[in-house]
């Protein structure tokens, strides 16, 4: 409980699309604009993902990523953790490149393959921007999400010089067992950052009883070897936030996983999400870490050995 709580905002990601929410980040300048004031609200890392300008559709093109970075990193002392997981219709090179050729501080990787269903967000939509996304959305049903430990081995070696440390994202216990695996092999190396996914459909529910028993099991794996934090999707977002908290773990926030601030309201601004989330850790007595703290818990290698 003395460890001051890491807040990462996600702030756009793959799995909402832009007729969700009016307010979803899209261009570079809106990523930029998004990032830069969730760091002023009080996120300590930025996780970010790139969409292309003209219809918001997810992309993985470094291009793309250096349209916003440089602005991010001229305005901020935010801690920039770039996506290796980009959209499930993507290949796995398509997914590695941003990490690979930018070399930032932090990479999200996802622990497995897996069922990664959206259709259900479908009928919340009532008027659809763009002709790829409903398809987008429907097509999760029969779509997997693909990491197999090959996908896992080849970016975190492609990524080895690099010194990216790894946002290591455990949507089910058996994600925590494959983290433990690619610790003994080598290929990452502590202290790990553990973001347990909470309430993603084809992953770990959303239940109080699962968040223990997702912080119990990398307890027993890793000991003082971790950093443990979570996520939970859509309207679990808040909540599981504050458990963790309060069990000595950090948190994550953002329109990527909840386009929502309260019951019924969408989140305006990824800073919304923060300072919400900042309020409620400071309610029960914590302390929130800065960029240069969470540097320091997670020894990450300092915003200038980047590549932009």
């Amino acid at each position: 409980m003395a460890n001051k709580v890491i807040i990462t905002c996600a702030v756009t990601g793959a799995i909402h699309t832009p007729s969700m929410s009016p307010y979803l980040p899209i261009s570079p300048d809106e990523i930029a604009e998004a990032a830069i004031g969730a760091a002023k609200a009080g996120a300590a890392v930025v996780h970010l993902h790139a969409r292309e300008t003209k219809d918001g559709r997810p992309t993985q093109d470094p291009k793309m990523f250096m349209q916003f970075l440089p602005k991010i990193k001229a305005a901020s002392d935010v801690v920039i953790n770039l996506t290796t997981g980009g959209a499930p219709t993507m290949s796995i090179e398509d997914r590695l490149q941003p990490a690979l050729q930018l070399k930032p501080e932090v990479a999200s990787l996802n622990m497995g393959s897996m069922n990664f269903g959206l259709y259900e967000m479908i009928p919340r939509v009532t008027e659809w921007k763009y002709d790829w996304e409903k398809p987008y959305l429907a097509g999760s049903d029969d779509r997997i999400f693909k990491n197999t430990f090959k996908d896992i081995a080849h970016i975190l070696q492609s990524c080895s010089e690099n010194n990216t440390r790894f946002e290591i994202e455990c949507y089910d216990i058996g994600h925590l067992y494959t983290a433990a695996h690619f610790l003994d092999r080598g290929l990452v190396k502590a202290p790990l950052f553990i973001q347990s996914v909470f309430g993603i459909r084809g992953g770990i529910g959303p239940h109080p009883e699962d968040v223990l028993h997702m912080r119990r099991t990398a307890d027993r794996l890793f000991g003082d070897q971790y950093q443990w934090s979570v996520l939970g999707g859509g309207r679990n977002q808040m909540y599981i936030a504050t458990q963790s908290a309060v069990m000595g773990g950090n948190v994550r926030v953002g329109l990527e996983d909840s386009l929502w601030i309260g019951k019924g309201q969408l989140a305006k601004t990824n800073a919304d999400q923060v300072a919400k989330i900042r309020r409620i850790i400071e309610e029960v007595g914590l302390e929130i870490a800065t960029p240069d703290d969470a540097r320091k818990v997670l020894k990450l290698k300092g915003k200038n050995n980047v590549n932009f």
